[in-house]
């Protein structure tokens, strides 16, 4: 079976191909099966594929194991059996591998090398060596979870951070193709070993979302008619110090100035932190907290806001990951001022579809962003810019053609 013969829906001779998706958790809270794993599966859906989402709802043990539909996309949730460390690690596992052999798949796409979803790409391996399972087994990387990555966030037990990093470097060695989320990731695969042919640069695609009411926003939280600059974020990527310190400098130039929060911090201190920084610096008044949004709402609260930031420390975590926050912001069509560092440097063209200064530089940003809060038709202009080049190269419709092309390679 060719390219040709796959690519844009049922494969010729009937050859539509089935494919296993497994992830390490499910839909929630976390971000990846829901953001990058399910609108990758409802394109190879849309194409005429058959696609199977399998997860174990580690985040809620509450949800029920069951199988359901979205957008002709097939889901499903396992059982995830006794809460004994070692024991429920393995027994998961084998219940993944067990549920994607059952659907009978020419492709399994492992979610991440780690934890389940990694054990599991080992077991699926090691069947294939055996002959038990003739089809592809294709791993997906989208942040770097060893020395210097995850690890180094999450509060992981010393013998949790080795397994995850030994699963790491074997999964990305061990398997028929790969797909990356960042350029540093591809890079990092390449140092291990991996032939570049066998390594698909697939970075997060973005969700074009519809124009919200802005001014619904702005007097929900008093805003009115000042300038407003939005930070939405979860805060670990940098040192909220830096935050509160940059829209310092944004006052200093633009009085009436406002910082419009949306999010909630990943590690609850530094919540209390920023809070804190906030009245040391005097800002109550300036600084609005809308905390957690849901999806349907960040078109309007982005719609509040005249230029985002998106501050990002030059860091190996911040280097590999593709951050979505970043991805939503341009595809909604937001003037947005970030530090240079990995990805973001993909997303945005300088001077074209945004602005990008040097990570960890303070008064640059500041600069910029008084800048833009000044120039009404550089932020348009920027803006339309940023939703367009979105449209027309981060879409999972295209992107899945990079995953089309894994899955072909792999069989070769």
């Amino acid at each position: 079976m060719t390219r040709d013969d796959i690519i844009g829906g049922a494969a010729k001779d009937g050859g539509a191909m089935r494919i296993a998706m497994i992830g390490p958790f499910g839909l929630a809270p976390k971000g990846t099966m829901r953001v990058r794993a399910l609108p990758l599966a409802r394109e190879l859906a849309a194409r005429g594929h058959a696609v199977r989402v399998i997860m174990p709802p580690w985040h809620t043990p509450q949800e029920p194991a069951r199988i359901w539909e979205e957008a002709g996309v097939s889901l499903q949730y396992i059982p995830l059996g006794p809460r004994i460390p070692l024991l429920s690690y393995a027994v998961i596992a084998l219940r993944l591998v067990r549920a994607a052999l059952a659907w009978q798949p020419d492709a399994i796409h492992c979610f991440k090398p780690k934890a389940y979803s990694g054990l599991a790409g080992w077991i699926i391996w090691h069947l294939q060596r055996l002959g038990a399972y003739r089809g592809r087994l294709v791993i997906d990387e989208d942040d770097w979870e060893g020395p210097g990555g995850w690890n180094d966030l999450e509060p992981y037990p010393w013998w949790l951070q080795a397994a995850f990093a030994w699963q790491e470097r074997w999964g990305l060695r061990h398997c028929d193709a790969l797909t990356v989320a960042s350029r540093a990731l591809q890079s990092l695969t390449w140092s291990l070993g991996v032939s570049p042919d066998r390594v698909h640069y697939m970075p997060n695609g973005a969700h074009l979302l519809p124009q919200g009411e802005g001014e619904r926003i702005r007097q929900q939280y008093g805003l009115g008619a000042h300038p407003v600059v939005l930070l939405y974020t979860r805060f670990f990527e940098y040192d909220v110090a830096r935050a509160v310190h940059v829209f310092q400098r944004v006052r200093e130039q633009v009085p009436a100035a406002r910082l419009l929060v949306v999010g909630k911090a990943l590690f609850e201190a530094d919540d209390a932190r920023f809070d804190q920084l906030v009245r040391d610096a005097h800002l109550e008044q300036a600084v609005v907290r809308a905390g957690w949004v849901p999806m349907s709402e960040l078109p309007a609260n982005f719609a509040a806001a005249d230029v985002a930031i998106y501050p990002f420390d030059d860091t190996l975590v911040n280097r590999t990951k593709c951050a979505v926050k970043l991805v939503d912001l341009l595809a909604a069509g937001m003037p947005v001022v970030a530090d240079a560092v990995g990805q973001n440097a993909e997303y945005i063209v300088h001077r074209e579809t945004g602005l990008l200064v040097p990570s960890g530089d303070s008064e640059a940003m500041a600069q910029a962003v008084a800048q833009l809060l000044e120039d009404a038709d550089l932020r348009a202009a920027l803006g339309n810019a940023a939703r367009q080049r979105m449209a027309r190269e981060f879409t999972w419709d295209r992107l899945a053609e990079v995953a089309i092309d894994a899955y072909v390679k792999a069989s070769a």
